[in-house]
């Protein structure tokens, strides 16, 4: 969830004499790399530097060595050998978000797939293939010309790249699964430079790695997806409800869940209801508690399945009605301006008894931005019905996954709404069972545990493909997994 980063332009221009190095390399090093690239090379003190060093998330702040612009698969070979054979630590920068700040290193290679956003869709076989460099909505956008989808997010800014190597969440998880769960292959760069295909019959490893086990094991430049019937046409549920009614709303959507179908995964929200005119004056800055769901077909059908949901108090305010599938995915974007500052956590709740609804409430309130949320995703369906260890993604049997977000305007506001993120995660770990969502991971302070909760009972296995693809874990600017050490001879 999230609003769009700015993607920079320009640059010095590939074949251009640099003013000297960059990171310690000689100028002329870095002029035949950029010689290589049909793409484009950025270097400090060129005049798109600074644009290109900035993404979404205003809290990140790291100067690289160096940004390649990439615009296919040959440069992002050229990017993965000129950082290996200068022991220049790459970053890699997909179309979206990447709320960690993954994307970016101080005086490393940004390997930046920004550019790459070819999409290609094959409604005959119910695929479509997308380069790294989209976002949510350049794939929506292509797929529902055939009234179709995959499972993505639910901001249509979101790449899809961090979104799916991490698993993926969007309004289809109980209908269709994760992003990951979709994935058919994919194209992967590896530390060697060589370029692989990874899926059924090919490279089987990789592609169980890279389904939930991150940006680890090389540059994705390509993901192909499985399609499914879904639109045009859509009923999307939005109802706030005054916060008191926390417990009521939030039980009352589990007991709906128990019968509802599938087609419906629903998202509580916990916040403050915004000045906008669509909104009740008096209700302005009020905490609320909030109810999002989408119906994926008819929707004369899904305005009487989501009907329950909309009726389970007196609403400040109800959003809902027929909208369209693209409508729908970006529905929540003017929430996440680009440039302003994010920090997000999440915790894996085995229930939602009384005690935690109360704290969940609490702890919203008192947020220090009036644009926080506590969030409560309702799993299951499709996403917990593919095994703990059939991908890389784990904790898929927690019933709820609870989203703390810090989202604010001035870097005055930071360390106020960076405590507010952490102490609710520490106040709501007391009631879980272990696990995280690596795509909502704070910026990974705790370390191994925070790896461990997030892995699961993969991360052995993970780390012997990492052996087996990056024994020099070239890729490191991520929820990094160490190769294991081969045994002594």
């Amino acid at each position: 969830m999230s609003g769009r980063h700015s993607s920079g332009g320009g640059s010095t221009g590939h074949g251009a004499a640099a003013d000297g190095g960059a990171g310690g390399i000689p100028a002329a090093s870095v002029d035949a790399f950029a010689a290589r690239l049909a793409g484009r090379l950025v270097r400090p003190g060129g005049p798109d530097y600074e644009s290109a060093r900035r993404i979404w998330n205003g809290v990140i702040d790291r100067r690289p060595a160096l940004v390649a612009r990439c615009r296919g698969d040959d440069d992002v070979a050229a990017a993965v050998d000129f950082a290996r054979d200068n022991g220049l630590s790459p970053a890699v920068r997909g179309g979206g978000h990447g709320v960690a700040g993954h994307a970016l290193c101080d005086d490393g290679l940004v390997i930046d797939l920004s550019e790459m956003t070819g999409v290609e869709v094959d409604a005959g076989a119910r695929t479509v293939r997308a380069e790294g460099g989209c976002t949510l909505g350049d794939v929506d956008r292509a797929t529902q010309a055939h009234g179709l989808a995959t499972p993505l997010g639910v901001v249509s800014a979101t790449g899809i790249a961090g979104l799916t190597l991490s698993g993926g969440m969007g309004w289809l998880r109980r209908k269709y699964g994760l992003s990951c769960d979709n994935l058919v292959s994919a194209k992967v760069v590896t530390a060697d430079g060589n370029r692989l295909t990874a899926g059924a019959g090919e490279h089987e490893d990789l592609f169980w790695a890279i389904r939930g086990g991150g940006g680890n094991f090389g540059v994705v430049t390509s993901f192909e997806y499985r399609l499914h019937p879904v639109g045009p046409e859509v009923f999307l549920c939005f109802v706030f409800y005054p916060a008191d009614r926390a417990r009521q709303v939030l039980r009352s959507c589990e007991r709906y869940l128990s019968e509802a179908p599938e087609d419906v995964a629903p998202l509580g929200v916990l916040g403050r209801v915004p000045a906008e005119e669509v909104f009740p004056e008096e209700a302005h800055g009020e905490p609320f508690v909030g109810v999002a769901a989408l119906f994926p077909g008819d929707p004369a059908e899904g305005e009487r399945v989501l009907r329950p949901l909309r009726e389970a108090a007196e609403p400040i305010r109800d959003l809902s009605g027929p909208t369209t599938y693209l409508e729908a995915q970006s529905f929540l974007d003017g929430d996440y301006p680009d440039g302003w500052r994010y920090y997000w956590k999440s915790v894996n709740t085995p229930g939602l008894g009384d005690e935690l609804i109360e704290r969940l409430a609490g702890r919203a309130a008192a947020a220090p931005s009036p644009y926080s949320t506590l969030d409560v995703w309702y799993q299951g369906g499709a996403m917990a019905r593919v095994g703990e260890e059939e991908t890389a993604f784990a904790n898929r049997g927690a019933p709820y996954l609870l989203g703390i977000e810090a989202n604010w305007q001035e870097e005055a506001d930071t360390a106020r709404n960076v405590s507010w993120v952490r102490d609710t995660f520490a106040d709501l770990r007391s009631f879980s069972s272990g696990g995280v969502y690596l795509n909502f991971p704070g910026f990974l302070e705790e370390g191994e545990q925070l790896l461990r909760e997030g892995y699961g009972g993969n991360v052995r296995r993970l780390a012997e493909v990492k052996a087996a693809y990056d024994p020099g874990n070239l890729f490191r600017h991520n929820a990094n997994i160490a190769p294991l050490a081969p045994p002594p001879s």
